[in-house]
């Protein structure tokens, strides 16, 4: 069904956006993802490595990496008629952290992405969600070569809240993508509504 149309003789739907913010460590795939599910040619700021940041962009374990995000990525999924998902990829290195105050402002929740060859990447990302409230998930990315750990020791790893989902994806892979998506905002919904039942109780 196309948007902003609905069936004969019914009025045309206004779609619900909620702002989804996809984080975690330099190389990890946030652009790859949010390419792989939007419906729009996604914008991207990114920018070609350079010798001058050899020092501060540790390209160990993703040699094969020659740009990099100096902003943000921007996407758009539209989840269903009535649900639109505007998706802002944020920058992973540490010298554009200050923007991540800005991207969050007004988010739903938040996609973490890890890499089990540098789970430490993510530490960063996980840290800012959880002092900020900001529900969100950890999308474990299975990079070809990386070895496969089991949910539970990669969850002890991350040292994440038993209520964190945690789930394995493909980044380049539109279905995987679209059911963590699907995974932060019903963890969100259900956070909002914990929170609503604590107060009228």
């Amino acid at each position: 069904m196309i948007l902003g149309r609905s069936e004969r003789g019914k009025p045309p739907v206004e779609p619900v956006t909620l702002k989804i913010l996809v984080a975690g460590g330099f190389g990890v795939g946030k652009t790859t993802l949010v390419g792989a599910v939007s419906e729009i040619r996604p914008l991207r700021t990114e920018e070609t490595l350079t010798e001058a940041g050899r020092p501060v962009d540790d390209t160990s374990g993703v040699e094969g990496k020659h740009t990099t995000t100096v902003a943000m990525d921007f996407g758009r999924i539209t989840l269903r008629e009535d649900l639109v998902l505007y998706l802002f990829g944020t920058p992973g290195q540490e010298r554009f952290w200050f923007m991540w105050d800005e991207l969050s402002e007004g988010a739903l929740g938040a996609v973490v992405l890890a890499d089990t060859r540098r789970l430490e990447d993510c530490f960063a990302a996980v840290d800012y969600f959880e002092r900020r409230g900001i529900p969100f998930v950890v999308g474990v990315n299975c990079f070809e070569g990386a070895a496969r750990y089991p949910v539970d020791d990669v969850r002890r790893a991350l040292d994440l809240d038993d209520g964190v989902p945690l789930m394995m994806c493909d980044a380049r892979e539109r279905a995987s993508v679209k059911d963590v998506l699907i995974g932060v905002v019903e963890h969100a919904m259900a956070r909002s509504a914990d929170r609503r039942q604590t107060v009228t109780t």
